[in-house]
């Protein structure tokens, strides 16, 4: 019980709606962007001078920074940690790698609507990462205590 009513005043619920809201919009927007990238993989413009990685190494991403992004949320939303902060930045990752699409010759011809996706996918780990530091610097819930 004592573990409980501890988690229950450290769990800020504004945060928790906040940051629920953030993945409910950002796990459909990267499912889209990362089917795009591996189901029409060869559209996609390539690297003359980085090492381009292959759709399976794309596909594998999208699960490993998603399982991540679960997992810190669950453990956010249980108890708000260190960890799971680290565990929602690393799921910011999966936004923040569309940035690569970018560096490569080419990038500006990609149809409008995949630009749509990658944007929103980079703004979406932008915003989330956000989340990640601006939590860790916020104060720890003041426990209540009765007299």
């Amino acid at each position: 019980m004592a573990e409980a009513s501890r988690a229950a005043v450290n769990r800020d619920p504004t945060r928790v709606a906040l940051l629920t809201l953030l993945l409910a919009i950002a796990l459909p927007v990267s499912v889209v962007h990362y089917v795009d990238s591996v189901a029409n993989f060869a559209d996609y413009p390539k690297s003359t001078v980085l090492p381009n990685p292959s759709a399976l190494l794309i596909a594998l991403s999208w699960f490993a920074f998603t399982a991540a992004g679960v997992a810190g949320y669950l453990q956010y939303r249980r108890r708000p940690s260190p960890t799971a902060l680290l565990l929602i930045a690393f799921y910011s990752g999966s936004g923040l790698v569309g940035f690569l699409h970018y560096s490569v010759p080419g990038a500006l011809d990609m149809p409008w609507w995949r630009h749509l996706h990658v944007i929103a996918d980079i703004l979406l780990g932008v915003v989330i990462f956000g989340f990640a530091i601006w939590a860790a610097r916020q104060p720890a819930a003041v426990r209540v205590t009765r007299a």
